[in-house]
């Protein structure tokens, strides 16, 4: 009996400790830190990634291309950001494109020289991944010749040939930026050009000077060459291991997520968290805060479904008010309500842990406006849940009324000064979509944010 006791309390005391020796190593691992957008765009993630980015040690964008574009505004100036991690702004931060990218060397160039002119200093933090895949000359002129053969089905792309880049990638033909450094280099690249060339052939002819746009590609060349690149997966996770904290910066917005958006109006990359593994390298359980970012309202660029569009004098009077533009294209964006089934959609894809609400200030104008809290389908049916058809069916929001504020916000610094109404939709947001809001954004520059919790949590 002594005996058997004795064991019990060994077992039982070797047991606690291994446990809290394991709680203890879990609690020092590093994570990943997501954060990404959770419409269809243009949240306004590049600014609150500048604003975080002081909290963590490296800031890597982990998918898409120059057709995302990250606007910051500071000290008077505005800097648009296509390629590089909006975490290039802070000293002594690291940088990296990720495996996941896909680089156009002249878009980049241009980003680089914009950031010579404003004396940032990046050459010793800018990293980019030597998986990261190449876009070609031809494969922005593929780009506008699909997309000019679709005539009224266009699906508005951004003609920076993001797609046909990703298609070689999936394809096994693709140039990555560590081929540069190779001696087959240039065999390769007539390779794929001869590819593209072919299938030219299936199109009509669009205004494309390819070899003014060869000529450009293969100076801008000397730029990439210059930066410092890395075996994007190892230096991930090795800084993981030192105890770094890593920031992963999405572009776009889940809604345009190649397998999970509203198809075939999409991107051609995984928007969503999931993408961070992929797109850096890591394991799932890296993965700890995922930061989504939603405008108080809604907009979407170029074709496709948007059940709560507003098509007249609203819709034109958000577009005006927020400057609703595209920072890569310059299209004016369609404007409408915010899409609480779309957003609880996004939600759940990512794994949301803390909301961001950006552009509350641009609601200042509006005495009421409204909430989408259900579609109704054609067949009379009300839902919460995006169908898989979406892209095909309309779909006509349910609305709920939301009482405004008609005053300015400028100045406010915390959550407890801003006005009652706006305090209400903040609330009303958070418990709508049960994730709470820890920031919110009330202006266009670096210091207009309210910030209701300190993150990384």
């Amino acid at each position: 009996m002594f005996q058997h006791l004795t064991r019990f309390f060994f077992d039982t005391k070797w047991k606690l400790n291994s446990t809290f020796a394991f709680c203890k190593n879990q609690s020092e691992k590093m994570y990943i830190d997501v954060i990404l957008g959770l419409q269809w765009g243009d949240e306004g993630k590049g600014k609150i990634v500048d604003c975080l980015a002081t909290e963590y040690d490296i800031v890597a964008r982990f998918q898409g291309g120059p057709n995302a574009g990250h606007t910051l505004k500071f000290d008077g100036k505005k800097f648009v950001l296509h390629t590089v991690p909006s975490g290039i702004f802070r000293d002594n931060l690291m940088n990296v494109i990720g495996n996941g990218v896909v680089i156009d060397p002249i878009t980049l160039e241009k980003e680089l020289k914009n950031l010579d002119a404003a004396n940032v200093d990046y050459h010793d933090r800018l990293l980019v991944a030597k998986k990261a895949h190449l876009i070609l000359p031809t494969h922005r002129y593929l780009d506008a010749a699909s997309e000019a053969a679709k005539g009224k089905d266009k699906i508005g792309s951004t003609l920076k040939g993001i797609g046909p880049t990703y298609m070689d990638k999936t394809g096994r033909n693709g140039l990555r930026v560590g081929d540069i450094f190779h001696e087959s280099f240039h065999d390769r690249y007539d390779a794929l050009k001869q590819k593209h060339l072919k299938l030219l052939e299936i199109y009509p002819q669009v205004d494309f000077h390819l070899e003014e746009e060869e000529e450009k590609w293969f100076k801008s060349l000397a730029k990439l060459r210059s930066l410092k690149t890395v075996e994007g997966e190892w230096y991930i996770n090795e800084a993981l291991a030192a105890g770094k904290k890593i920031l992963a910066e999405g572009a776009q917005g889940s809604m345009l997520d190649i397998d999970y958006g509203t198809y075939p109006f999409v991107t051609s990359s995984n928007t969503i968290t999931a993408g961070v593994c992929t797109g850096l390298g890591v394991a799932p359980n890296k993965i700890n805060e995922v930061i989504g970012i939603t405008k108080a309202y809604c907009t979407r660029v170029g074709g496709g479904p948007f059940p709560t569009e507003l098509t007249g004098e609203i819709g034109e009077r958000l577009r005006k008010e927020g400057a609703e533009f595209g920072a890569t294209t310059g299209r004016p964006r369609r404007c409408g309500w915010i899409d609480l089934p779309q957003l609880k959609y996004t939600i759940m894809l990512n794994g949301v842990s803390q909301l961001v609400i950006t552009k509350i200030d641009i609601l200042n104008i509006f005495s009421s406006f409204k909430s989408g809290v259900k579609y109704l389908r054609e067949n009379g049916e009300q839902t919460d849940q995006l169908p898989y058809d979406v892209s095909v069916e309309e779909l006509r929001p349910v609305w709920e009324d939301i009482e405004g504020w008609k005053c300015s916000l400028e100045g406010i610094e915390s959550f407890e000064a801003l006005p009652e109404n706006a305090k209400k939709y903040v609330q009303y947001l958070e418990e709508k979509l049960n994730v709470p809001v820890t920031m919110i954004s009330t202006g266009p520059q670096r210091q207009e944010l309210i910030n209701r919790k300190s993150v990384p949590a």
